[in-house]
């Protein structure tokens, strides 16, 4: 990992949209950062790099939004997602970086696509994802690609759209939930070799970012519309997925 300035730009863009999108859009935005960052490091490095940055915002964000989730929903998510960070652990284990390149590009791609699908009306969460298996299975999905990429928030809101949740209770409920599979991550990245010296050392600097981050998520909860924000990450992510793809097959 090459720490220079080119990096530091890259990795606090990163962290930012990661840290306002868990502190104030339900962190659906958040899986924006890996492929942004495996633009200039191995993606497995990207991937480790963030968690630590995601833990400090878990916990600065569990604070403002206490009690405030659905615990049902959130129940069903979190217990589905011990299978799926399972899965994304052997996955991990047994592919090369351009396999983990290609799939971190192409999960970017197609939420995407899944994104453009469903705010046009081609794709709308369906009240039957309300049962108690569906919210398994799509926390599952949600555990394997925030496992590989960080990219939970997508899966997860297939589950959670079809609730009649208001928007700072559904906010609380993705913070719980990503809390916990961020928690029982950790050790799987440990075990991989994820972690190294010199990503700590990056981890302590860009840990306050992360904090700033958070901050001005929940800030922009209350005042800013989501869709502006949506926007631009989605158009980033449209691009680092593309170019992660073509690394990975080139």
């Amino acid at each position: 990992m090459q720490a220079d300035a080119t990096f530091y730009a890259v990795a606090i863009a990163a962290v930012l949209i990661a840290a306002i999108s868990k502190g104030g859009f339900g962190g659906g935005a958040g899986f924006a950062a890996a492929p942004l960052l495996a633009l200039v490091v191995e993606p497995a490095q990207a991937v480790g790099l963030m968690l630590p940055l995601l833990m400090v915002m878990d916990v600065t964000g569990l604070r403002t939004y206490w009690r405030q989730w659905s615990w049902t929903d959130a129940r069903r998510l979190m217990t589905g997602m011990v299978a799926g960070v399972l899965a994304g652990a052997l996955f991990f284990r047994w592919v090369s970086a351009d396999g983990i390149r290609l799939l971190v590009g192409g999960v970017a791609l197609g939420f995407v696509a899944f994104h453009i699908a469903r705010t046009r009306g081609w794709l709308r969460p369906s009240q039957a994802f309300g049962s108690a298996g569906w919210g398994v299975f799509w926390g599952a999905v949600a555990g394997f690609t925030s496992f590989v990429s960080h990219a939970g928030g997508p899966p997860a809101s297939m589950y959670l759209l079809r609730a009649d949740l208001d928007k700072t209770r559904y906010q609380a409920t993705t913070v719980i939930a990503f809390w916990w599979v961020n928690l029982i991550k950790f050790p799987f990245y440990l075990l991989l070799g994820m972690f190294t010296l010199q990503s700590a050392r990056v981890n302590l600097i860009l840990a306050p970012v992360a904090v700033l981050g958070v901050l001005l998520g929940i800030w922009a909860h209350r005042l800013v519309p989501a869709v502006l924000f949506f926007r631009l990450t989605y158009f980033l992510l449209a691009v680092t997925g593309s170019k992660l793809v073509f690394d990975a097959l080139t």
